[in-house]
């Protein structure tokens, strides 16, 4: 048992490093660094000296790696964090994509044709226009 409230807490932990991380490096390049909380600013100074020495995504994958060990402890995880693999990404880092398909709600899977709504027919905007013009010209011109 003690196993699975640890991976719990490990992909807790993951998960939130990775949000926060994204989410730090957004407000850092709008140019409030200074709002940050403190840790978040010596992750990101670390994470900046470290581009110098190697690649962007690498330096990401490290600063990532240690915002998770930081939460993981803080979170009650015992001992060192273990190694979670990491989602798969695409080609653009920073699209965020959800984990799981969603699915429609239960109640619209078992409702039958008889209990849907009948579906609305859309009108153009340039015929309701195009009505609107009619009746104002027939209003102006029959009184008289």
């Amino acid at each position: 048992m003690a196993s699975r409230s640890g991976t719990r807490i490990a992909r807790k932990a993951r998960s939130k490093a990775e949000v926060d991380f994204a989410t730090w490096l957004m407000m850092a390049k709008l140019g409030s660094f200074d709002d940050l909380p403190p840790n978040a600013q010596g992750f990101l100074l670390s994470y900046r000296a470290r581009l110098e020495r190697m690649s962007e995504a690498e330096s990401k994958g490290v600063a990532l790696q240690e915002v998770y060990v930081s939460y993981y402890g803080e979170m009650g995880g015992c001992g060192a964090a273990p190694e979670l693999d990491a989602p798969a990404k695409s080609g653009d880092n920073d699209t965020v994509q959800s984990q799981r398909p969603r699915r429609p709600p239960a109640a619209r899977l078992t409702a039958g044709a008889s209990d849907r709504p009948a579906a609305r027919i859309s009108v153009p905007a340039l015929l309701i226009f195009a009505a609107m013009v009619a009746l104002i010209a027939a209003y102006a011109f029959l009184p008289n």
